[in-house]
């Protein structure tokens, strides 16, 4: 396969902006993908927010960025929209994007798919696209109980210890989602597997992402 790669000379450090609806989706989705941006490109900048945060939930939030992100992290907005109704609350999340993420002008940016099975992902992934409509985004997907697996196009290989540092990272940080059946390491890891497969990579694992509109 062809690799490509990001030009982060084109306007100084390379910014990416990570969205989440819940607490854990982004670090779930694309935790490996930010530990491979953080190592390859160590003058970039990520900004991280998160929609659904509010608790113990906010807290493991915090947690998390810091230990993806590092001192990397530029900017972490945390939001307390009730989990599952977020279409409801549409406008109100809309402003934020135009009032909080939409000045970032970031390089990258990580979203939910947009056919994603759940109604908070959905709407996300929405304003995502509505928000920036000449930037590179990258869709990535969450495992659940309704299977919502599809046929993603973009693939990043991890190397072992990256993938292997995002597991250990998700299951020590969000305690308030041991008791969920889905929630463990086995979930994450056969996921990773399984698109690596699918790319080749070259220690076996990979997290995937649907791209709609990219430039070469």
């Amino acid at each position: 396969m062809i690799r490509l790669h990001l030009d982060s000379n084109a306007a100084g450090a390379l910014k990416v902006l990570c969205l989440g609806a819940h607490s854990d989706d982004i670090e779930i989705g694309c935790g490996g993908t930010i530990l491979w941006l953080a190592e390859r490109y160590p003058s970039c900048q990520f900004h991280w927010a998160v929609f659904s945060a509010t608790g113990v939930r906010e807290a493991e939030a915090r947690c998390a960025a810091n230990l993806f992100a590092g001192s990397l992290l530029k900017g972490l907005l945390l939001h307390s929209f009730q989990d599952g109704f977020m279409p409801y609350s549409g406008a109100d999340i809309k402003a934020l994007f135009e009032k909080e993420l939409k000045p970032l002008s970031p390089n990258l940016i990580l979203t939910h798919r947009g056919a994603d099975a759940h109604q908070d992902h959905r709407l996300i992934s929405e304003l995502t696209w509505n928000t920036f409509r000449d930037h590179l985004i990258l869709e990535y997907e969450i495992p659940k109980y309704d299977g919502d697996m599809g046929r993603p196009g973009v693939f990043v290989p991890l190397p072992s210890q990256l993938w292997r540092r995002k597991i250990s990272y998700i299951i020590d940080t969000f305690h308030s989602q041991r008791g969920k059946v889905w929630f463990q390491e086995e979930t994450f890891t056969s996921l990773m597997r399984l698109r690596g497969m699918e790319c080749n990579a070259p220690d076996g694992y990979a997290e995937a992402f649907y791209g709609r509109k990219i430039l070469l």
